[in-house]
């Protein structure tokens, strides 16, 4: 038998960041927190090499994506969409989501009960796998996403944290990516902690 080495866990993961806008930073109950868990995510997409998929709700009326992203310009995206529909599944990213087969999406983004919510029922109606990372998606109203998150672990999403999807996406400490992984796992502790201690415990 061929030995082949360490084998990531989740082979065909990809990356969606929904409706992270500048006008939605002052309306968003902790955006910040959920920023700073997108930009860790978009930092492990540089790492393990797995594709990006954003949008943009209404964008003339409210706004780029937020700069510190870095989107389109640090990270180069596979779709970066404006969208009226509320899901992100929508033609242009669902076409390109098609050529790779079934995912294993992680969301991020806002709202948790709404663009997140509707996001991930296509998707998994679909056929993909998608976890939604409790430290990652929020909405205006704090109340609503405990129930989103409980709703959508029903209807057979993975609701997990950041740090636990990105271990799972390795899966083996002896890939190649590993080292690198564990940098970032270490740089971005506090502001995980922060994060959770928050987020998490609604």
């Amino acid at each position: 038998m061929t030995h082949t080495g360490p084998q990531r866990r989740l082979r065909n993961p990809c990356l969606f960041i929904c409706d992270l806008q500048e006008k939605f930073r002052p309306a968003i109950w902790e955006y910040p927190k959920i920023l700073t868990t997108a930009q860790k995510l978009l930092k492990a997409s540089q790492i393990l090499h797995f594709p990006i998929y954003a949008t943009t709700q209404l964008r003339s009326r409210l706004g780029e994506t937020c700069a510190e992203l870095g989107l389109d310009t640090v990270y180069a995206t596979a779709a970066h969409v404006d969208k009226t529909a509320f899901s992100m599944y929508v033609p242009e990213i669902a076409s390109a989501l098609s050529i790779g087969g079934s995912s294993e999406v992680v969301i991020v983004g806002i709202e948790a009960h709404i663009c997140v919510m509707q996001t991930t029922l296509d998707l998994l109606a679909h056929g993909h796998k998608v976890y939604v990372l409790a430290d990652g998606v929020s909405s205006c109203n704090r109340e609503e996403v405990p129930v989103a998150l409980r709703r959508l672990a029903r209807e057979g999403a993975v609701v997990t944290t950041s740090e636990s999807f990105l271990y799972e996406c390795m899966g083996d400490a002896g890939i190649a990516e590993f080292k690198a992984m564990s940098g970032l796992v270490k740089e971005s502790k506090d502001s995980t902690r922060e994060a959770m201690q928050t987020l998490c415990k609604i």
